[in-house]
């Protein structure tokens, strides 16, 4: 039998369990225990911070014969068939893959039929994925949706959702985990679970995660099936180095270290430009930067020794080249050029023609400055031609 997933493992039962988003369960308890919960929900924002998760634990406690205080006990046989994905009350629906009208219309016409609980639960995931016609099918059903109905729409681009759409719902954005907070969890979980996990491992695997939790823990279980220390990835810092430093050669064996991870050229250089805007942070405003105290500290150094003005130009160049990179045959060939030209020093040969310039400029301004200044024209008397005297 395969192993269950760390995340699917630890994945929340109940609202109290979800990790940095308390608003959100605090919004949908209160719905619960109030009575007044909606019937079509929005659950926007990144991937891995519990969208799809917390709309099954609403449908859990929507059709839970002993809810506690908004919570589903977990125990009785409708909430076990929500959690073993055989309940008749809940449907979810991967919209990225059943995104034609036809999928909507079988939809609809089931969302009108009695169901053993005392919700029908409808959670959509990718619901940004569906086609016009689908979303004209949907939304007459969201408008007047039966009394028994709910709807969850999930999505990670919550822009591309149609306004009608979301006039008709309660939306409410999830954000990625607090990295103190990730970082509790992830320790708890690696202790938990009995991994032989490094410091070092942990904080690799934090930094990979980038505030989500599902990202975070999968990371952390490659790190432990393959039993290194760290996971094995692009060493950013090196790109920062090579600035600092003025070394293109280095700049380019950290490109081709990457690539040969199966890294791509155009998101390599997009979690480059994270990495500097991170230099640009710890300089501007470090209490913005979301990475473990070791890890801000390292990028903090870095970026001192760097400085502002070239953290901007090396943000500047990459992302002109990112859009350079959507039409390019060799998005790899414009990122190593790009690089080559930012740690390009300045030699000997361009400051002695710079100074020659100004020195040149120095000149001009003072020769300008010295030039007596010309005499006032001379009146001439219009009738004679002639000058007057006196």
């Amino acid at each position: 039998m395969a192993t269950q997933a760390l995340y699917r493992r630890y994945r929340p039962r109940r609202f109290s369990e979800v990790r940095g988003q308390e608003h959100i369960v605090r919004a949908l308890r209160n719905a619960v225990i109030n009575h007044r919960e909606g019937q079509a929900y929005l659950f926007s924002g990144p991937r891995g911070t519990g969208k799809t998760t917390s709309a099954r634990i609403l449908a859990k406690v929507l059709n839970c014969e002993r809810p506690v205080d908004g919570e589903p006990c977990c125990e009785c046989d409708s909430c076990l068939a929500v959690e073993r994905g055989t309940s008749y009350d809940v449907h979810e629906l991967d919209a990225a893959s059943n995104n034609g009208v036809d999928a909507m219309r079988d939809l609809i016409e089931k969302a009108s039929l009695g169901t053993p609980g005392r919700h029908k639960v409808y959670i959509l995931d990718e619901v940004h994925m569906l086609s016009k016609a689908a979303e004209a099918a949907l939304l007459k059903t969201l408008e007047e949706p039966p009394p028994h109905v709910v709807f969850v729409l999930a999505t990670t681009d919550p822009q591309k959702v149609s306004d009608t759409i979301r006039s008709r719902t309660q939306h409410l954005r999830f954000h990625l985990l607090p990295m103190d907070e990730l970082e509790q969890h992830v320790r708890w979980v690696a202790a938990d679970a009995g991994l032989d996990v490094s410091e070092a491992g942990i904080l690799a695997a934090l930094e990979q995660g980038g505030g989500s939790a599902r990202d975070t823990l999968s990371a952390l279980e490659l790190l432990a099936t393959t039993g290194g220390d760290e996971i094995d990835v692009v060493p950013y810092g090196e790109f920062v180095e090579s600035l600092v430093e003025f070394d293109p050669g280095r700049a380019l064996t950290a490109v081709a270290h990457a690539v040969q991870q199966g890294r791509d050229p155009r998101a390599l250089t997009e979690d480059v430009v994270r990495y500097l805007r991170d230099c640009f942070l710890s300089l501007m405003a470090p209490e913005l930067v979301a990475l473990p105290d070791t890890r801000a500290a390292v990028v903090a150094e870095q970026a001192g020794r760097l400085g502002a003005a070239k953290v901007v130009k090396a943000m500047e160049r990459l992302g002109e080249i990112l859009v350079e990179m959507r039409h390019a045959p060799d998005p790899r060939l414009l990122l190593e050029v790009a690089l080559v030209q930012l740690t390009h020093q300045p030699s000997a040969h361009d400051l002695g023609a710079l100074l020659d310039r100004v020195e040149r400029l120095e000149r001009a301004l003072a020769e300008g400055a010295a030039r007596p200044a010309a005499a006032p024209p001379v009146a001439v008397d219009p009738a004679t031609g002639r000058v007057p005297l006196g």
